[in-house]
């Protein structure tokens, strides 16, 4: 069973910065791909990021470069930097992480930390 934490959200300016962290507790992870959705207050779940050891890193297109996602091996973690903050990427950010076990990938979804950007 993995158990995701994520935190670093919360309310921030038009332009600023926030950085999200989540990260996979468990014993003995085979981690595939780590992920960042979003669901809008229009309630729409979109990809913000993805980070694959095979296919490598994928960004939304609507991003326009302002965010960066990393991973962090020794914890676990996957990190995602945001920049540039508009109101418009205002919503609930989830985690997803899918690990390679006895039954093949399993997908695990963190509860989802909120981020509110003012105008």
């Amino acid at each position: 069973q993995v158990q995701l934490v994520e935190s670093g959200g919360g309310l921030v300016e038009a332009g600023g910065s926030l950085r999200l962290s989540c990260e996979a507790s468990g014993s003995a992870l085979s981690i595939n791909t780590m992920a960042w959705y979003r669901r809008t207050p229009e309630k729409k779940n979109e990809l913000v990021a993805r980070i694959n050891p095979t296919t490598g890193i994928t960004y939304a297109d609507f991003l326009q470069g302002r965010f960066t996602i990393s991973r962090d091996n020794d914890e676990n973690t996957v990190h995602l930097q945001m920049s540039r903050l508009r109101p418009e990427d205002t919503g609930v950010y989830q985690c997803y992480i899918d690990t390679w076990g006895t039954r093949g990938l399993t997908c695990s979804w963190g509860q989802g930390i909120p981020v509110t950007v003012s105008s």
